[in-house]
């Protein structure tokens, strides 16, 4: 068997079993240096090669644009999290009412990206923490969650990097982050099956005990049996 087959093989099952190497999005050094018009140009000019492989008239009225649509949706659009720059400003604020229970912000809507197949990731994310002496705007819990979904992801990455951020925002452990998912890598290719989805969980502080896990589970009704 050849090394070329060997190789072939390994990529298929990476992409397959959707295995992440890393909790951070494995960035080059000089991920930002070219601006995103740079970027937007460059990338139109392969896309467009990627087009006339497939045997795609690009001089058609409609085929025409799609390099630079592309371009442009992958930069400012669908990948937007990539960059730190975009990232939104998590202000908090004092505990004042002493709220010490459980706080849930639960269906946010989830729109993301495969990392092994660029295809589609659709859901929705439920967030909760236990405050200490800082709360959070509702609306920034979302935009979290957005930010870190707009770029290629893999589902335990996101849940991990969702909780990690907020548990060092909020100055503490008591998060609990799940998400819920169709992956049209799986729907639309591979195995092709519509109605699966994907369930991943990821906490700390107090929702490592039962109790408050089950409590949560029950707020947003959900059975994990």
């Amino acid at each position: 068997m050849s090394s070329n087959k060997i190789n072939t093989d390994n990529i298929e099952f990476i992409g397959d079993n959707h295995i992440a190497t890393n909790i951070s999005t494995p960035l080059r050094t000089d991920a930002f240096k070219k601006s995103d018009d740079e970027k937007i140009a460059n990338i139109q000019i392969h896309f467009q090669k990627i087009m006339e492989e497939l045997g795609l008239d690009i001089t058609d009225d409609s085929l025409s644009g799609t390099p630079y649509r592309v371009a442009k949706m992958y930069v400012k659009e669908l990948f937007y999290g990539l960059n730190p720059k975009n990232k939104p400003k998590l202000s908090t604020f004092d505990n004042k009412y002493g709220y010490k229970k459980i706080l849930i912000e639960q269906n946010i809507t989830l729109d993301s990206s495969c990392e092994h197949h660029f295809l589609p990731i659709t859901g929705f994310a439920h967030v909760a923490y236990i405050p200490e002496d800082r709360v959070i705007g509702l609306s920034k819990l979302n935009r979290l969650v957005d930010y870190y979904a707009h770029r290629p992801q893999v589902q335990e990455r996101l849940c991990l990097q969702i909780l990690t951020d907020l548990q060092d925002t909020l100055k503490t452990k008591s998060v609990i982050v799940m998400v819920n998912a169709k992956h049209l890598c799986v729907s639309s290719r591979g195995i092709k099956d519509k109605n699966s989805f994907t369930t991943s969980l990821e906490h700390g502080g107090l929702f490592e005990e039962k109790t408050y896990r089950d409590e949560f589970l029950n707020a947003i009704n959900y059975d994990l049996r």
